[in-house]
């Protein structure tokens, strides 16, 4: 990594690089306006969203979960990590990860989850090289209502 990345917890003020992020590097268009009202809404209690800052900017994020099913132990879930184009392979996911394990262990939890678009299959190599294993291929069935 050839520059110093700072992980820190996301402020309000991070909306529109998250929004930027999201729509350039992920493919999900929103609004800063969005971003900004789901992150004055955070329930610090059972989320967080880690910001990665290299010189003054955020270069990418993750929004991590406490995940309860009824028939397993609380797990973490991580809802969403992207890195800008810029800045991926240059260790940024890898401490968004790091920065969610430990936020997982301080809040007792010891497994962490995730889902991976089929298609995203840089992100799949990008977890199995940190440790994460592929469970189980799955479809995502969803209905606007």
């Amino acid at each position: 990594m050839n520059m110093r990345i700072e992980i820190r917890k996301v402020c309000v003020n991070d909306a529109m690089a998250i929004c930027q992020i999201s729509s350039n590097d992920l493919g999900y268009p929103c609004t800063p306006e969005l971003v900004e009202a789901k992150l004055k809404k955070l329930d610090h209690g059972r989320e967080e969203v880690f910001v990665a800052v290299a010189r003054d900017k955020v270069v990418g994020y993750l929004h991590v979960e406490k995940y309860d099913v009824l028939y397993a132990g609380t797990m973490a879930n991580i809802l969403g990590l992207a890195v800008e184009l810029d800045h991926r392979k240059q260790g940024v996911g890898k401490l968004l990860v790091g920065e969610a394990e430990r936020w997982a262990i301080n809040h007792d939890i010891h497994a962490i989850r995730l889902n991976s678009g089929m298609s995203r299959k840089e992100a799949h190599k990008f977890y199995r090289n940190i440790g994460y294993v592929d469970e189980k291929d799955q479809k995502r069935f969803m209905k606007m209502i």
